[in-house]
């Protein structure tokens, strides 16, 4: 697969969002398939993986399944060969999360992930959410002490807006941001020229509006216990509606190009800019390997463009949306 610059390292066109082993998908993914399809990952060419402190689930057999050592022991013999980017400062309270970026915090978590992943050091540490009670600047120092300390190679920020970035930048540079960008969210494009400014890469989770993209679900789509997609608005009667439009489109022009609508659809935003990386989840090797080839698709200025005027006349709901 080809490479990507996201600041300073270089990552697999598209990553691998390791979340769905674990985490928010129903049941946990048996852990040797997981561990399977992570290295069938690495065979197609990620190099890229990326999870949290905070992704953990139930295994069929009730224990819980901690995404970071499900992760670590896949990676273990490709170790030196891949990028492993884990996040702090979210706590899942079961029925809420909440955000810690205390100082004291980012430090015990820190520790944890290490142990968690089997590894020495962690290639991109993401502060998962915006604690609002901790300035940027004092996140920002504590990554750098981190970075010193040979605990962290870089840093990031998930879900943040300009000025926090900004803030944060001018104390330690920041390697990547982490937001949500799909066809349904594209409320942060107006963080490219800030990411072009500043040499960030623009890491983006959900790209394919949790699986809605890729024209596979309908209305009343069955989703196992505990799938968060089964309360999403996407994926309603009304949403399908809105989205009409857009599916059709994307349909047409997957069919003229010979790929699916999933790859098209990440190689929509690949296409706009080149620090762009998606890291849609998969359980399903095949799909990682389809996925895998939509960094090999090139679109037109005048297709991208077709695919936004749509996109500027309809408004789908969506889970996060603004």
């Amino acid at each position: 697969m080809n490479k990507r610059k996201i600041g300073d390292l270089e990552v697999s066109a598209v990553g691998l969002g390791c979340m769905g082993f674990s985490h928010a998908y129903g049941v946990a993914t048996e852990k040797n398939e997981a561990i399977r399809t992570i290295r069938d990952a690495y065979e197609y060419g990620y190099n890229f993986f990326d999870t949290a402190e905070c992704y953990m689930g139930q295994n069929a057999d009730g224990s819980t399944s901690y995404n970071e050592e499900l992760v670590g022991e896949a990676v273990k013999p490709i170790r030196d060969k891949v990028i492993i980017a884990t996040k702090f400062g979210v706590k899942n309270m079961g029925d809420h999360l909440e955000m810690d970026s205390s100082p004291e915090t980012i430090r015990k978590s820190v520790d944890g992930s290490l142990k968690h992943l089997g590894i020495d050091t962690i290639d991109l540490y993401y502060q998962h959410r915006i604690d609002p009670k901790i300035e940027p600047e004092t996140v920002a120092e504590v990554m750098a002490e981190l970075i010193k300390e040979g605990k962290i190679r870089h840093w990031g920020i998930s879900e943040t807006d300009e000025d926090y970035l900004r803030r944060a930048d001018a104390v330690c540079h920041v390697t990547a941001i982490e937001n949500r960008y799909s066809m349904l969210a594209r409320w942060h494009e107006s963080l490219f020229p800030v990411c072009e400014d500043l040499d960030i890469g623009y890491v983006a989770f959900s790209p394919l509006g949790n699986g809605f993209l890729t024209g596979k679900y309908q209305s009343g789509s069955s989703f196992t216990e505990g799938d968060f997609r089964s309360f999403m608005p996407q994926y309603t009667a009304e949403g399908l509606e809105a989205a009409k439009s857009l599916l059709d489109l994307l349909s047409g022009m997957s069919k003229e190009k010979d790929v699916t609508m999933g790859q098209l659809s990440l190689a929509w935003m690949m296409n706009k800019k080149p620090f762009i990386v998606p890291i849609p989840r998969s359980r399903k090797a095949e799909r990682l390997k389809e996925n895998a080839g939509a960094a090999d698709i090139s679109l037109i200025d005048e297709e991208i463009k077709k695919i936004d005027t749509l996109l500027d006349t309809i408004s789908i709901p969506v889970f996060g949306g603004h």
